[in-house]
């Protein structure tokens, strides 16, 4: 091929190059015919009319991290003026109160609520549900980044850990019924007239799987763990709502997602029902699901152990159960302020004096011995406490009767070497009632 030839195909697609060029930039400059600041101004306008739009106001249920905490409802009716109607049920106080917000620009367009109200319960640092969040407290926010809407909801993500947060259209009713959610809450933390054990349950319309089920009222978090040999564990969680929970993450049985549980007062649980048969239901079961061997390391002739419960590590722990609570209150209430129940320290098999229960107290006050001849219901598997002598006179320890009498009933006591640890690394055992909804957390020391 000439020279001439080569060049003039050169210049040829040079020009073609070009003219696509010019046209792919008209293209973009008719796509993006508005300046950044323009769209934001845009979006900030969209907001705020979406905000104001709904007759009652929106609803969310902010979880705030669901791989430890639970979720919390909030009401929140936009008014002129930017002024914001607000209403929570993350304590009994579901009044309804009036604050500031603001739509702002940053990087991306925002939701702020610039003066305290409800929402900043969640972002305080000085209040947070278990020593692992102190100073984080409940790790939520008040800023929220708006990004669009969805089937009538508006979307945002959190400005702190950027999870979704919803708002969908709330009702006159939602108003009315947030109360309803505490109550809610005690049925999730389950009466004293109710079994003490509870489990999960899935059915995935042929097969049933259960789970040992575990709820923290303080962080509303759940963990189950599968009672087969599988270590599978379900994690979530739990929002209330005037009819049962919301959970999140989803609880996934043969491919759907399950949130929504409902409850049934008449036996305490809570059911999801997907299609085909697919279920999840939090029941409650009068004895544990797994019965363990650990009591036989507590029976004579085996080495010393001893266990304690701390009160002021143990009284909140998840596992220690109201009823217990309630009797170390009681308990409380007869002592001066100075001397209140301080620990109640297990020991088993010592050389000097055999197994005992102390109790042992603050401000001075000596403590109280109990002694005991450890022995076993083999079939039921628990460990059985009988009195042999006290280091006190009746009346000097009539106080603790009550207490005393749940450790040492005669059906004996569930012992349990439990997988989870609170705040210190010393292995947590916990001690259950086979007679009643008595159960109380210790280390071993």
């Amino acid at each position: 091929m000439k020279l001439k030839n080569i060049f003039k195909y050169l210049m040829l697609a040079f020009l073609t190059l070009y003219l696509g060029s010019c046209s792919n930039n008209t293209d973009a400059d008719q796509l993006f015919d508005q300046t950044p600041t323009e769209r934001l101004n845009a979006q900030k306008s969209e907001l705020n009319d979406a905000l104001l739009a709904s007759e009652n106001g929106w609803k969310a249920v902010y979880f705030t991290d669901d791989t430890q905490l639970g979720g919390y409802t909030h009401l929140f009716k936009f008014l002129p003026g930017n002024k914001v109607e607000m209403a929570s049920d993350f304590d009994d106080d579901t009044e309804k109160y009036t604050s500031d917000y603001n739509v702002v620009l940053g990087s991306t367009v925002s939701l702020l609520f610039d003066t305290y109200n409800r929402i900043h319960l969640l972002s305080d640092s000085n209040s947070y549900p278990t020593t692992a969040l102190r100073g984080k407290g409940y790790l939520g926010d008040f800023q929220f980044l708006y990004y669009g809407q969805e089937n009538g909801d508006i979307l945002f993500k959190s400005n702190r850990l950027v999870r979704e947060v919803r708002f969908v259209k709330a009702t006159a009713q939602d108003w009315v019924d947030l109360a309803e959610n505490l109550e809610t809450e005690k049925n999730v933390i389950g009466s004293s007239s109710r079994p003490l054990f509870r489990f999960l349950e899935t059915n995935d319309g042929t097969t049933v799987k259960k789970y040992d089920f575990s709820f923290s009222s303080a962080t509303r978090f759940s963990n189950s763990s599968a009672i087969d040999d599988s270590g599978e564990v379900i994690s979530m969680g739990v929002g209330y709502t005037p009819t049962g929970i919301v959970v999140s993450p989803a609880v996934e049985v043969k491919g759907q997602k399950l949130t929504n549980f409902i409850y049934n007062d008449a036996d305490g649980s809570f059911t999801a029902t997907g299609t085909g048969g697919v279920t999840a239901t939090i029941k409650y079961s009068n004895e544990p699901l797994v019965l363990t061997d650990d009591y036989k390391l507590l029976l004579e002739g085996n080495p010393q152990m001893v266990f304690g419960y701390i009160d002021a590590n143990l009284y909140t722990a998840p596992s220690t159960s109201s009823y217990a609570k309630s009797l170390i209150d009681k308990v409380n209430a007869t002592l001066p302020a100075t001397q209140k129940l301080a620990r109640i320290q297990f020991y088993f098999n010592t050389a000097l004096n055999g197994s005992y229960i102390e109790y042992r107290f603050n401000g001075g006050k000596a403590s109280i011995y109990h002694f005991i001849i450890t022995s076993e219901d083999a079939t039921k598997k628990t460990l059985i406490l009988s009195n042999d002598g006290w280091t006190v006179a009746a009346a000097s320890r009539a106080f603790l009767n009550e207490l005393d009498a749940e450790l040492t009933n005669p059906q004996g006591l569930y012992v349990k070497k439990e997988a989870f640890r609170i705040t210190y690394t010393n292995t947590v055992y916990t001690f259950t009632s086979a007679a009643s909804n008595f159960r109380i957390t210790t280390y071993q020391l």
